[in-house]
């Protein structure tokens, strides 16, 4: 990367860090169940709502409960169930089309990223009918008031319950973007484990690594806060402890409880604090193939903190030692290594590989030039990389 772009990378990022704490940012207020919904849509004169949500998640019978509250409080409502991974611009316009049919005054998104950044954009086009997605990528592009958004993770991962951002694939290119703005955060997070309870151990496994790696990009960064710093480590300490419980016993209640909690801290680490390569190369990976994003995260996490190399010592010291596996006095390359060689077991017990066998070679400078478009200036990672460098971090994900 040539020196007038770097210094114009770090400029760009240098003004959005002093901006932070000018900007609108908030927590949504958080409920423990699903049954605290209806109380929320009297308060605000709710009557009707789309519930947003994919396949899956009905299959799984996860709507239920939810439904039968809204029923027994006389809440009107409509499902939507045709969130796909990776929700595209034609998906969005599906559920736009359904709120508008059923006479929906507000949004509940049930699922993981996908189902509530569905909703996201879905409430944005409702707002902005006008104003194709397209025209909203970036940053604070929607600046308006968004219909009521309520979002219930059925996954400890995402974050997305918290952020500002919603990631879409558009439906003919097949280019994934995101849309950044803080009408985007919703209203209401309902983080209610007993939503968890059948998510499979490998789902389990891949979103709650998804979670770390939001609490890591988050606290590596150069943007960081005293609340996000805080908000990081602690996600990482309750990923650490309660991640393997959820995946060896999916009943914990418990362990379920505070992976949720952890996803949650994250998200409000990272929407405010920004990611890094990871998710850039992650977004850029979904887009061309559809692969899912917490996975992808999970896959790239190590592979990308080895090539920032000795500028995160430190701060991955500070997680190393808030995960428990370092102590204060330890040298700081080694905690790193410790740290990173600890993500790199979880993978291996979890059964997640090194690979995204999916890619091909000759996609690679494309995928390099999204990943590149999309972080630079806007992440501010604490080392810079041009096309070149995550060209070579994307061979590295391919399959011998």
């Amino acid at each position: 990367m040539n020196l007038v772009f770097q210094f114009y990378c770090r400029t760009f990022q240098f003004a959005l860090r002093l901006a932070i704490p000018l900007l609108p940012y908030r927590r949504p207020e958080t409920l423990g169940s699903v049954e605290d919904i209806p109380a929320v849509l009297e308060r605000e004169k709710k009557n009707s709502v789309l519930v947003v949500t994919d396949p899956g998640v009905m299959d799984l019978g996860l709507t239920e409960h939810l439904e039968r509250t809204l029923r027994e409080h006389h809440i009107a409502y409509t499902v939507y169930d045709g969130v796909v991974p990776n929700p595209t611009t034609a998906t969005v316009e599906e559920a736009r089309e359904r709120y508008w049919a059923g006479g929906c005054r507000a949004f509940i998104a049930v699922g993981g990223g996908s189902s509530i950044d569905c909703a996201k954009a879905a409430a944005i086009r409702v707002a902005k009918p006008k104003k194709p997605l397209s025209k909203c990528k970036g940053i604070l592009r929607v600046h308006t008031r968004l219909p009521l958004i309520i979002a219930v993770p059925t996954t400890a991962g995402t974050g997305s319950e918290t952020t500002l951002a919603a990631v879409i694939v558009d439906a003919e290119t097949r280019h994934k973007y995101a849309i950044n703005d803080f009408p985007l955060i919703p209203r209401y997070a309902v983080l209610d484990p007993e939503m968890t309870l059948s998510l499979p151990p490998r789902l389990t496994a891949s979103t709650g690594l998804d979670a770390l790696t939001h609490a890591v990009e988050a606290y590596i960064g150069r943007s960081t806060t005293r609340d996000t710093r805080e908000d990081a480590l602690e996600a990482v300490r309750l990923i650490f402890a309660n991640l393997d419980r959820a995946y060896t016993d999916g009943s914990d209640i418990d362990a379920r409880r505070n992976m949720l909690t952890a996803a949650y801290r994250a998200g409000c680490a990272f929407t405010k604090s920004y990611v890094g390569y990871v998710h850039a190369l992650a977004h850029a990976l979904g887009g061309q193939y559809n692969v899912p994003h917490g996975h992808t995260n999970a896959v790239i996490l190590p592979l990308v903190l080895e090539a920032y190399g000795p500028a995160i010592h430190r701060k991955l010291k500070d997680l190393a030692v808030a995960a428990g596996l370092a102590g204060e006095n330890a040298p700081a390359a080694e905690a790193a290594n410790t740290f990173i060689q600890a993500i790199k077991d979880m993978k291996h017990h979890f059964g997640i590989g090194g690979t995204i066998p999916e890619l091909r070679r000759e996609d690679i400078p494309k995928l390099a030039r999204y990943a590149a478009r999309e972080a630079n200036p806007l992440y501010p990672v604490p080392v810079l990389m041009d096309e070149k460098t995550l060209e070579g971090l994307f061979t590295q994900l391919l399959e011998e």
